[in-house]
């Protein structure tokens, strides 16, 4: 019969390889996550990036009528996404949950804010400054780092906001006016993200997602009924293919957004901020290439500025996730 001092190291030697393989498994899930937080912060913002093209199809319809028919069009998407996902109970408790319904209320109005915004900006040939607004995102979340969560600052940060404003003064002399649609776009899709990621863990992207399309639905759908009424509309009176390209907002409305709401949950802040880029790049391509707006040398002054900017945000960036990554390394070193 073994004796007690016998059974410890058995006991020792059969609880470390369990553990070990808990960690293991564990640091194999998160990497998973990551790796799909990643791939869903690609789709959302390369989607994004190509919209533009979306709009310019949808011609002869306007700004108002776009992003109405987005709404509507995308609450019914997400129905059928409830239904097939049998995840109806979930809205009926995001619903009766304040500390959700609220944020993702502020959420639904920012989102909407940001779709007129954006659509009247690539509407009416200010695609460019369009993609400026995204380009300036990111320095928007450092200024809600300070402003809201009360964050230090880091010299490259501080580096990176004042250049920042450099940039906005080189372009209003350039635009001879404020650039308004880059600055609202910024604003209420830093402010959405934000919202967005202090809601994420108690919600699904799904369910957020049609909370939001039903905050916006009655005045989106009021929106279509008056467009009807009185022949401002075009979603009935230019053709089937006019109609089905209309409807079809609701998919291309929703899935961008759904692939966004699960990058937020999957991944830190620092990562999204570097996939956002994805974006305004592609926009600001689309805007030359396809669309043709012309850009100024002291536009491309302005533009130069800002990206100065972003490369100074992106290296703090990489710069502290590295620095955290070796301090987490050896605090499980230490643990271990």
């Amino acid at each position: 019969m073994p004796t007690p001092e016998q059974t410890v190291p058995a006991q020792s030697a059969t609880t470390a390889p369990n553990a070990s393989a808990a960690a293991s498994a564990a640091a194999a899930m998160a990497k998973k996550e990551t790796t799909a937080g990643v791939v869903f912060g690609i789709g959302a913002y390369g989607l994004w990036g190509l919209l533009p093209l979306y709009f310019v199809v949808l011609q002869p319809a306007g700004a108002v009528e776009i992003v109405a028919n987005r709404v509507v069009w995308s609450l019914i998407f997400c129905a059928l996404l409830i239904t097939i996902t049998r995840t109806w109970r979930l809205l009926g408790n995001a619903f009766r949950d304040r500390a959700v319904l609220g944020p993702l209320a502020i959420a639904a109005g920012l989102i909407a804010v940001n779709w007129l915004t954006y659509t009247f900006g690539v509407t009416t040939g200010h695609a460019v400054e369009a993609s400026l607004g995204y380009f300036i995102n990111p320095l928007v979340s450092v200024l809600l780092g300070v402003f809201v969560l009360k964050e230090t600052l880091r010299p490259l940060q501080w580096a990176a906001v004042v250049i920042g404003f450099i940039a906005v003064g080189v372009l209003t002399v350039s635009y001879g006016k404020l650039p308004w649609i880059a600055l609202v776009l910024a604003f209420s899709f830093g402010l959405y993200g934000f919202v967005k990621k202090r809601v994420g863990p108690k919600v699904n992207a799904i369910t957020s997602l049609t909370v939001e399309t039903v905050v916006l639905a009655p005045i989106a759908g009021a929106t279509m009924i008056v467009l009807g009424l009185t022949g401002a509309g075009t979603l009935g009176s230019n053709g089937p293919g006019h109609f089905w390209l209309l409807a079809a907002s609701g998919i291309i409305t929703a899935v961008p957004l759904l692939f966004f709401g699960a990058s937020a949950r999957r991944l830190p802040m620092t990562t999204i901020g570097l996939l956002q880029y994805f974006a305004p790049v592609l926009q600001f391509i689309v805007a030359l290439a396809v669309l043709h707006e012309t850009m100024t040398p002291d536009r491309w002054v302005g533009f130069g500025i800002v990206w100065l900017a972003l490369l100074l945000l992106t290296l703090d960036m990489l710069r502290t996730a590295r620095k955290n990554s070796v301090i987490r390394k050896s605090a499980r070193l230490s643990a271990a």
